[in-house]
């Protein structure tokens, strides 16, 4: 069956049809992401009617997703207050699925990715902030609500990062390009320095952009080596803005050698830019031949 993905983000939703090989068959199309809800709805209305040929339509969104696939269950900073308030199955009468876009995107990489043929795999999405997905005996993690995979856990007792989720001294403060950012502040003790200048600077051989970049890749490899750990995965997918930054052999041999589990891997992802739309429309069509 041919799907409609779409992946709604802070700052654009993008759209095409997706078949069931996690192949896009037509043009994806982008627009802005509305300030409002009333104008996100109006804006996913109408892309819905615009398309044609397709059974479904699965949503890759930022947020958590209910175990049900139905609604959005927690609202994100990027998005308007009260987006989980929106009725999604309303846009249409044609079956409808919703899931957390980094969710999405881990399913992609195990279906057509880096770990197609491995049974168990983490992916982090390493950009602005951190987002993650779990796959566990083939199957996605969830949790008892549908939340599984924030990578918002306490890396440090300092307090010293503020992390968007209220706490200090997660993950995300470390492994994010804020991290990144935050690392280089130290670093330079300059608090305008911003992660572009970060990435000039280190191609230009400057050994405090080297170090600041080193430093990031290892809080990054300390976190995995946590998550291994409790997961045991085949592999981990690195994804995100921020990835082609990190060096995955170095990663995977500080990896192996802390963790109390046995060896795994660590890939860059291969399912694309638009792995969120895919991983939804994928999903979505294992769920539907299920029922």
């Amino acid at each position: 069956m041919n799907g409609l993905g779409i992946d709604i983000g802070g700052t654009k939703i993008a759209y095409a049809l997706i078949n069931n090989q996690g192949e896009i068959i037509s043009e994806v199309k982008k627009t802005a992401t509305p300030k409002t809800l009333d104008e996100i709805y109006n804006t996913l209305k109408n892309i819905i009617d615009s398309c044609s040929e397709f059974e479904f339509y699965a949503i890759a969104t930022a947020g958590a997703v209910n175990r049900e696939n139905t609604c959005v269950i927690g609202s994100t900073g990027n998005l308007p207050y009260g987006y989980n308030t929106i009725d999604f199955k309303s846009l249409s009468d044609k079956k409808m699925f919703i899931e957390n876009d980094a969710n999405c995107a881990a399913w992609a990489e195990y279906k057509i990715g880096a770990s197609k043929g491995y049974e168990n795999s983490i992916m982090l999405t390493l950009g602005t902030g951190v987002g993650g997905g779990i796959i566990v005996d083939s199957r996605l993690l969830k949790g008892k609500s549908g939340a599984a995979g924030e990578m918002h856990f306490v890396m440090s007792r300092k307090d010293e990062r503020a992390c968007t989720c209220g706490f200090h001294d997660c993950y995300e403060a470390y492994a994010s390009g804020n991290g990144l950012r935050k690392t280089a502040v130290e670093i330079f003790n300059d608090e305008n320095i911003t992660t572009y200048d970060v990435v000039d600077l280190a191609k230009k051989n400057d050994e405090r952009a080297l170090l600041a970049l080193k430093t990031w890749q290892n809080d990054i490899a300390l976190g995995i080596v946590g998550l291994v750990n409790i997961f045991d995965p085949d592999c981990i997918v690195l994804s995100g803005s921020m990835e082609k930054f990190i060096n995955t052999n170095e990663v995977e041999e500080f990896v192996n050698k802390n963790i109390v589990t046995t060896p795994t891997r660590v890939f860059h992802a291969k399912a694309g830019n638009y792995s969120g739309m895919i991983g939804a429309v994928l999903l979505a069509n294992d769920k539907i031949n299920k029922t």
